[in-house]
C-alpha cells in the first residue's frame, strides 16, 4: 500500500483538528493532546500498511492518542479517576467512534487565542493545529523562514502550559477580548481553504466549510458583534463561488470565466442577510464586513463586465484606510484595471514593488503580468508570469500561471 503515507496526510488534514480537540478535552493539555495526535500519525503509518486503511480513520487515530494519553499518565504516576473513566470506555468504543465534538474545534480556536499569546503566536498555533498546515506552509504564507514559525508554536504551547490556560469554553464576559483573535484566525483558514497555500488542488472546500461553520457559531455567541457578521458575510458570499470555481479534474476556472448560473444562490442570500444585520446593528463596517460588501458586488452581478467596478474601488479604498495592507492594495489595483484601465493599476502595482513589502509572493508578479498583457507589453508580461509560477507553491496556481505566459508566446494557438 504505496499510498498510505498521503493517505495518512489526507486524514490528519480532514481529522486533524478534531482529533486535536477531542484529545485536548480529554487531557485539558493542548500541546500535549497535539503531541498525542501526532503519536498516533507515526503509529498509523507503521499499522495501516500492514492492517490496511481503518473504516474510521479519524476515530482510529483519536483512540490512539487516547491510549498514548493513558501511557502518558502512567509514566507520570498520576494514574487517578479520569484514568480509570477514560480506560473503561476504550473498551466500550471498539469501533473506533469518538465522542460528539460539535463545539470541541472552537474551544481549541478560542483557547489559541487567549490573550496571554501574541498575536504571532494564536495564529501560527491555530493554523498549525486547526488547519493542519505545516509550518513551511504557515512560512510560506507570511514570508518568514520556518525556523520563525516553529519558535512562534514553541513559545506559544509554552505559554498556554506555564499559565496555565485550560482548554475550556472561556467564560461569556472573556469573548470579547478574544474575539478579534478568533475571527482572524478562522478567516485564515477559510482563506487556505479558499486558496490553498501548496499542493495539488486548488482549494479546500472541507476546509473553508470548517471555517464557515465556526464562523456561524461565533456569530451565535455574539449576536451584537457586527463583525462576526461581516465575517459569516464574507465567507458565505465566496463561498458560494465554490461549485464553479473549478472544473470536473479539478482545473481552476478563474471569476471572469465562472459559470454564474452555478453560484449557489442560496448562499449568496444568506451572506447578504449576515451583511444587512452586520449593518442593522448601526456601528458601521469594520474590514470583514467591507471585504462581504466587496464580494456582494460581484455576487449579484450578472458577468463581470456588468460588475459595479467603480463602487468596488471604493470599497477598496475604505478598507486600505482602516485595515491597510499590500494585498489590500495590490486588490484595489485589479480592481481599478476593470474600472479604469490597466495603466493607472500599473501605477499602484509598481509601487508596491519599490516598497518590497511583497518580495517572494507570487501575487505581485501574478497581477503586473495581467496588467502589462493588458498594455500589449508581450515580453514583460510573460516574465512577470513565469517569475509568479516559480514563486507559488500551490501546483494549481502555477499551471496556470505558465498557460497564461504560453498563450502569450504563441497568442494564434
Amino acid at each position: 500500500m504505496n499510498g498510505i503515507p498521503a493517505r495518512v496526510d489526507a486524514v490528519w488534514r480532514i481529522d486533524g483538528a478534531r482529533v486535536v480537540a477531542t484529545l485536548a478535552k480529554l487531557t485539558g493539555d493542548v500541546g500535549l493532546a497535539e503531541d498525542l495526535a501526532q503519536e498516533a500519525l507515526v503509529e498509523a503509518l507503521k499499522q495501516w500498511p500492514r492492517d490496511g486503511v481503518p473504516e474510521n480513520p479519524g476515530g482510529w487515530l483519536t483512540a490512539v492518542g487516547k491510549r498514548r494519553a493513558i501511557d502518558h499518565w502512567r509514566r507520570r504516576e498520576r494514574l487517578d479517576d479520569r484514568y480509570r473513566a477514560i480506560a473503561a470506555t476504550l473498551d466500550e468504543a471498539a469501533d473506533d467512534r469518538w465522542e460528539p465534538i460539535d463545539d470541541d474545534v472552537l474551544r481549541l480556536v478560542f483557547t489559541a487565542c487567549h490573550p496571554a499569546l501574541s498575536r504571532e503566536g494564536q495564529v501560527a498555533l491555530t493554523l498549525r493545529i486547526v488547519a493542519g498546515l505545516s509550518t513551511a506552509e504557515i512560512a510560506r504564507m507570511y514570508f518568514v523562514p520556518v525556523a520563525t514559525v516553529q519558535q512562534r508554536i514553541v513559545r506559544a504551547k509554552k505559554t498556554i502550559a506555564e499559565a496555565r490556560i485550560p482548554f475550556a469554553s472561556p467564560e461569556p464576559s472573556e469573548w470579547k477580548e478574544r474575539l478579534a483573535g478568533v475571527l482572524g484566525v478562522v478567516y485564515l483558514v477559510f482563506t487556505e481553504g479558499y486558496a490553498a497555500t501548496s499542493g495539488r488542488e486548488w482549494m479546500r472546500a472541507d476546509l473553508a466549510n470548517e471555517a464557515l461553520r465556526l464562523g456561524r457559531m461565533v456569530a451565535a455567541l455574539l449576536p451584537r458583534e457586527p463583525e462576526a457578521h461581516g465575517l459569516v458575510a464574507l465567507m458565505e458570499l465566496q463561498a458560494a463561488r465554490f461549485p464553479a470555481r473549478t472544473r470536473p479534474d479539478g482545473t481552476p476556472v478563474l471569476l471572469t470565466e465562472q459559470d454564474r448560473t452555478r453560484w449557489d444562490r442560496a448562499q449568496i442570500t444568506r451572506g447578504r442577510a449576515a451583511l444587512a444585520r452586520c449593518d442593522s446593528l448601526g456601528r458601521g463596517r469594520g474590514p470583514y464586513a467591507l471585504q462581504a460588501a466587496i464580494a456582494e458586488c460581484h455576487a449579484v452581478a450578472p458577468s463581470a463586465a456588468e460588475t459595479d467596478w467603480d463602487r468596488i474601488v471604493v470599497l477598496y479604498e475604505a478598507l486600505g484606510r482602516i485595515a491597510p495592507s499590500p494585498v489590500v492594495e495590490l486588490n484595489r489595483a485589479a480592481a481599478v484595471s476593470m474600472a479604469t484601465g490597466p495603466a493607472n493599476a500599473l501605477r499602484i502595482a509598481d509601487d508596491l514593488a519599490a516598497q518590497g513589502t511583497l518580495r517572494g509572493s507570487h501575487l505581485l508578479p501574478s497581477v503586473r503580468g495581467e496588467l502589462l498583457a493588458q498594455l500589449g507589453r508581450t515580453d514583460e508580461a510573460v516574465a512577470e508570469l513565469t517569475a509568479a509560477a516559480r514563486l507559488t507553491a500551490n501546483e494549481r496556481e502555477r499551471d496556470v500561471l505558465l498557460a497564461k505566459a504560453a498563450r502569450l508566446r504563441t497568442p494564434h494557438a
